[in-house]
């Protein structure tokens, strides 16, 4: 098998898993998450239910797709900084690639945002998302030190990274994206900042 025929498989999958996210959320947007089933999105997207769970587990994973491709996209911006940046600087440069799909698409991330915060269950799924990203994190922090192994103080580093990227992004959803995300992140991680 050529690199060109799989590449090109993995761009239609990547595309349909792109549309079938697009009808589920437009159908959870205008029905209520919890009134729409698996079999209403694969109906609606002109799937069987099974072509639907190939690409998704759960509704809940049909919503916040994007989060799984973000974590090692931070933890490589993570290993990019300057080595002689501190930590808690360069996690706070790594967050940006996180919030870029909010500054490309905002209108698209404050509905989606709604939508996980109006939705236990989708706040229960973001939130181990979240967690999951931690290892990556830690890593490429121990990493950046020269040790390999993530230290304590890489995981609470990391744990309190996220956290800081979540109190952003609930504040700029309480703005209805009126406030400044970039400001919002820079104020959260500048409250932990060492002294």
């Amino acid at each position: 098998m050529s690199p060109g025929r799989t590449n090109t498989r993995d761009i239609a999958r990547a595309a349909v898993r792109a549309e079938l996210a697009l009808v589920a959320f437009d159908l959870f947007r205008r029905k209520g998450f919890d009134k729409v089933t698996i079999d209403d999105v694969a109906e609606a997207a002109g799937v069987s239910r099974s072509t639907f769970l190939r690409y998704f587990g759960t509704k809940e994973d049909a919503v916040l797709s994007a989060f799984e491709s973000k974590s090692e996209r931070v933890a490589a911006a993570l290993r990019a900084r300057p080595a002689d940046e501190d930590d808690w600087t360069a996690l706070r440069h790594a967050m940006d690639h996180a919030i870029a799909s909010y500054a490309d698409a905002p209108d698209e991330a404050l509905a989606v945002a709604r939508l996980v915060r109006g939705t236990p269950a989708l706040r229960a799924r973001q939130l181990e998302k979240m967690h999951a990203w931690r290892p990556a994190l830690a890593q490429a922090l121990a990493e950046r030190a020269g040790t390999g192994t993530p230290s304590v103080a890489h995981w609470v580093r990391a744990s309190a990274a996220l956290d800081c990227f979540s109190v952003g992004v609930d504040h700029w959803v309480d703005s209805d994206g009126g406030l400044d995300l970039i400001e919002l992140l820079d104020e959260a991680f500048a409250a932990l900042a060492p002294r």
